[in-house]
């Protein structure tokens, strides 16, 4: 069984760790903590990625290829 929780660090509590002590009962369990990097840095990181995403900002800054929806 795989559970993900994604959480603040602040949000870390004792009420936590008695969920997850009563989802796994008396069992093993393991425990990997991965500090999310910032979405942008992210999606930036692959180069084809990069070159859409600031292609498509350098557009809609142009006023290309813009969708105007009008919520009535």
């Amino acid at each position: 069984m795989q559970t993900i929780y994604r959480l603040n660090s602040k949000e870390l509590n004792a009420d936590l760790i008695k969920s997850i002590q009563n989802m796994y009962h008396d069992k093993d369990i393991e425990l990997t903590v991965i500090a999310v990097e910032d979405e942008t840095e992210y999606l930036l990181k692959d180069q084809q990625n990069r070159d859409h995403l600031l292609k498509a900002v350098k557009e809609l800054e142009e006023g290309k290829n813009r969708v105007e929806v009008s919520i009535a």
